[in-house]
């Protein structure tokens, strides 16, 4: 099976500014970014309440506990969430006041569907393939910003072991295979020896 194609920076940014126009910009730019940015799965992601990215006193907590039922493997995680991923929530968790609780409150899905509902994970999926088609990047899917995620951690030099336990994988050659690598890194990687 065909993996997901990982996205350039440049095609990030393309994606993202697609994504910004149009009745549901805010929704889709944070769809985009929960996968880009946390490596979170479409399952996950569609999952996610208000009340789960939001603290008591209703600052953008700076982990979301995954509940075991949203996670593929049934077990629950922490997933840490970065500064600019916590100020995309925090703007668009203050662009829900005003609607009423069912849209709005603690247990309202976190991306809501234009059916007014909680998103499945398959018509998530559908939206990412949209989004990537609009912007015209082939190969792209709702697994792509899992891999992104993934590849700039490692290429960053976290430690495999980290990001395996960020992204909630059992086993490191399951991490292993998110990896990509090209001729830019190998050349850049044997440059290193001097």
């Amino acid at each position: 099976m065909k993996q997901a194609r990982v996205l350039s920076e440049a095609e990030f940014r393309r994606a993202i500014a697609a994504c910004s126009i149009g009745r549901h910009a805010a929704r889709n730019r944070l769809a985009l970014m929960l996968s880009h940015y946390a490596g979170l799965r479409v399952g996950e992601i569609s999952h996610l309440k208000v009340g789960d990215v939001l603290a008591e006193d209703g600052t953008v907590r700076d982990r979301v506990h995954l509940n075991p039922t949203y996670t593929k493997g049934g077990v629950s995680r922490t997933v840490f969430l970065n500064a600019k991923l916590s100020k995309e929530l925090a703007r668009y968790v203050d662009g829900l006041s005003g609607l009423p609780a069912r849209l709005s409150g603690r247990e309202a899905p976190l991306l809501m569907s234009q059916k007014g509902g909680a998103f499945s994970p398959n018509s998530l999926c559908q939206l990412f393939s949209k989004l990537y088609a609009r912007c015209g990047i082939d190969g792209a899917s709702s697994h792509s910003g899992r891999r992104v995620f993934i590849t700039r951690l490692a290429h960053s030099g976290v430690s495999p072991k980290v990001i395996m336990e960020l992204v909630g994988h059992k086993h490191l050659t399951t991490t292993q295979r998110y990896i990509e690598v090209d001729d830019e890194m190998k050349k850049a990687a044997v440059e290193l020896l001097r």
